[in-house]
């Protein structure tokens, strides 16, 4: 595998809190203005993978928004996300890399078949490659999140889709699996940071195998999915008896006004239950609430309570409040995902790659959701791949 080549890290969503957030502490690095801390591939054993160094790391992207970087990342400060002093030395740098980002797809505004909306998005992708001299480009999907989508058989055969992206009257495909689709046209891995579609449908992921490109997700874990999975093994391991998990999740900025739509809110819902069913089995009540309190503004606070059963059957209970900032939280993952899907392309690796479920909350390619057996996995991958072993593929 080689070393440290020039890499690109591509944002769907560029212009968002997470990517602003990203793309602010990327410039802060290179700088040497603040610590990497959050970032997993700045401790062993990843620093002995080679990975692409911040230096080389080159950020472009697509969004439909189009307020700029040095802008968004000045509101970011304001509400106490980015410090005064980093905002200032990084301003040129956000404003040069604002310049790489290109027109998203929006389906309201675009015109004519899917098939060539996805030829331009992979156009942007491969232009960026070029005029850079980049090995590779990763693409990380950090848009807001869609509502889950209708199974239609064009899902399920890569045959079928091509044929109907084709159509100019059909749009068989959301705006995240369109990323999907023109990232692996463009030959590039793809990183799914939300819980969206994607590319988890099987036509695409019979394209990834087809190109020969590895890719990883869904929807990363970065607060109370986080807490859930390190502190359900802990009840089962124990033998003690949960009977319910309830949570509350506030939160503010645009992550709430996106997700206080109920229809966009169900694929959240939907990814934080799944793997708690899969920590603890489906017979546990676990209702979940997410609400937008605009006050809150970029922060975050969940509030589980936790009932649960022991010896002779008395009844405890666990309560917990976990308040953070989620873009500073998701920000340093998004880096270290670029970098660790980067190592696995140009080993060779192709498919989802399973040993980043440590990262996600409903992971591609994984089953598994313990926190705990997550981190070994994680370990054992990277410290194969540090001595020359080919990752594992995907089928």
């Amino acid at each position: 595998m080689a070393a440290n080549e020039p890499t690109g890290l591509w944002l769907v969503g560029a212009r968002g809190s997470v990517a602003t957030t990203a793309v602010t502490g990327l410039l802060a690095l290179r700088a040497g203005l603040i610590e990497p801390t959050g970032c997993v591939t700045e401790r062993s054993p990843f620093t002995d993978l080679g990975l692409v160094s911040w230096e080389n790391l080159v950020v472009g992207g697509h969004d439909v928004v189009c307020t700029p970087l040095d802008k968004r990342a000045e509101q970011l400060a304001d509400s106490g996300l980015v410090p005064h002093r980093v905002l200032t030395a990084t301003a040129a740098g956000l404003r040069a890399t604002d310049a790489e980002i290109r027109d998203g797809y929006h389906p309201g505004t675009h015109s004519g078949s899917l098939a060539a909306a996805a030829a331009r998005l992979a156009a942007d992708i491969a232009d960026f490659r070029d005029r850079h001299r980049l090995a590779r480009v990763v693409v990380v999907n950090v848009s807001s999140t869609e509502p889950p989508v209708p199974h239609i058989p064009e899902h399920d055969s890569l045959d079928l889709l091509r044929s109907a992206v084709d159509d100019p009257t059909r749009t068989v495909l959301p705006p995240s699996s369109l990323s999907a689709y023109a990232a692996l046209l463009a030959g590039c891995p793809f990183v799914d940071f939300t819980p969206s579609p994607g590319i988890r449908l099987p036509a695409l992921h019979e394209l990834a195998l087809e190109r020969g490109l590895p890719y990883a997700g869904s929807d990363g874990k970065t607060g109370e999915t986080l807490l859930r999975t390190v502190l359900a093994p802990m009840f089962t391991a124990r033998a003690l008896r949960v009977r319910s998990w309830a949570g509350t999740n506030l939160l503010g900025g645009g992550d709430g006004a996106n997700l206080a739509d109920p229809t966009q809110a169900r694929g959240k819902l939907e990814s934080k239950a799944r793997g708690l069913a899969a920590l603890l089995g489906d017979e546990v009540t676990a209702p979940l609430h997410i609400d937008n309190v605009p006050d809150l503004g970029e922060q975050k606070t969940a509030w589980d309570h936790v009932s649960f059963e022991g010896f002779l059957g008395a009844r405890m209970s666990l309560q917990l409040t976990w308040t953070g900032l989620d873009s500073a939280l998701a920000a340093p993952l998004v880096l270290d995902l670029a970098r660790l899907t980067a190592a696995a392309h140009a080993a060779g690796a192709k498919g989802p790659l399973g040993a980043l479920a440590f990262f996600f909350k409903d992971p591609v390619g994984s089953d598994e959701h313990r926190f705990a057996e997550q981190t070994a996995m994680l370990t054992e991958w990277a410290t194969g791949l540090a001595g020359g072993d080919r990752p594992g593929q995907g089928s």
